[in-house]
């Protein structure tokens, strides 16, 4: 069964930063299209960015765009996710997955950002 650990979210000031991992069970990370989704509270989950299996195409929601950078390290079966001037509306629990993405999520890392 995949296995998804994301970790790394915390409460910060507006403008500020943090870096989320997720660590995965096996290859998934290697072979797949990984992406970070965020649910914030009271809306659906949503995709926020998305890299290749390369490591080299990605995407981004408009709404982190220039500020969020998705990367990933195929020897340490890691993904993770730069997110840099950080205002309150990127408080949301964030989670990786495949994309498209499996069923089986994990619990996820609350990022909460304060005005």
């Amino acid at each position: 069964q995949v296995q998804f650990v994301e970790s790394g979210g915390g409460l910060v000031q507006a403008g500020g930063s943090l870096r989320l991992s997720c660590a995965a069970s096996g290859s998934i990370i290697r072979i797949n299209i990984m992406a970070w989704y965020r649910q914030a509270p009271g809306k659906q989950r949503a995709l926020v960015a998305r890299v290749s299996t390369g490591g080299t195409i990605t995407y981004y929601a408009d709404s982190v765009k220039g500020r969020f950078t998705i990367s990933k390290d195929d020897a340490k079966n890691t993904l993770y996710l730069q997110m840099n001037s950080l205002s309150p509306e990127d408080t949301a629990v964030y989670y990786c997955n495949t994309d498209p993405y499996f069923p089986s999520w994990g619990q996820g890392t609350q990022v909460t950002v304060s005005s």
